[in-house]
């Protein structure tokens, strides 16, 4: 039990150490996220500069708004997430609904269409990203490199049933990114859009 309790409270002491201001704090999670954020942005967004103003936009709220996260609510990295989320799927409905005034080509509802699809393929990303690595391993082996359970039991080192299982509940979450429900909910928070 112990090991559940030391990511809550590793995401409390940051939080704390952001709303002192310490400079050292934002820096230790940049590191920590800066990569995720950035991907996710590039996700939604399909541009790498778009992403990189996200990513800065994210650090900036988080360094501005210490307080909006609650470490009893749920881990850093997927309010982190959740915000970056949100902050992409904003960006590129602005972006599309000023193309669409300038009389661009497309509707609104194309709009959502683009909008829910960036939302699903950045929650599959973040999925498979944060799945543990047993099951990844075995996802990446059966679907990226096309071997059959035999195969991908046999290049894990582990019987056909236990690879049949990962297979299984590897795609078990990732089919959460497409089933996920409610319009506007973060990927942190199981919503597609």
């Amino acid at each position: 039990m112990a090991k559940q309790d030391v990511p809550p409270r590793r995401d409390r002491m940051m939080q704390q150490r952001l709303a002192r201001g310490e400079a050292a704090a934002l820096g230790e999670l940049y590191d920590r996220f800066a990569s995720l954020v950035h991907g996710l942005a590039h996700r939604v967004l399909g541009d790498e500069r778009a992403a990189d103003r996200i990513t800065r936009d994210v650090f900036a709220h988080v360094w501005e708004h210490p307080d909006a996260y609650d470490p009893e609510q749920e881990p850093l990295r997927s309010w982190i997430a959740a915000l970056t989320h949100r902050l992409a799927v904003q960006r590129l409905r602005d972006t599309e609904t000023a193309a669409l005034a300038r009389g661009g080509p497309g509707t609104t509802e194309e709009l959502e269409r683009k909008v829910r699809h960036a939302s699903v393929a950045a929650r599959a990303d973040y999925i498979v990203q944060n799945m543990p690595a047993p099951l990844r391993a075995a996802l990446e082996l059966a679907y990226f490199q096309r071997r059959d359970y035999h195969q991908t039991a046999t290049d894990l080192g582990v019987t056909e049933d236990e690879a049949r299982r990962r297979l299984r509940l590897g795609l078990q979450l990732l089919s959460t990114a497409h089933d996920a429900g409610t319009p506007g909910a973060p990927p942190g928070h199981g919503g597609a859009v």
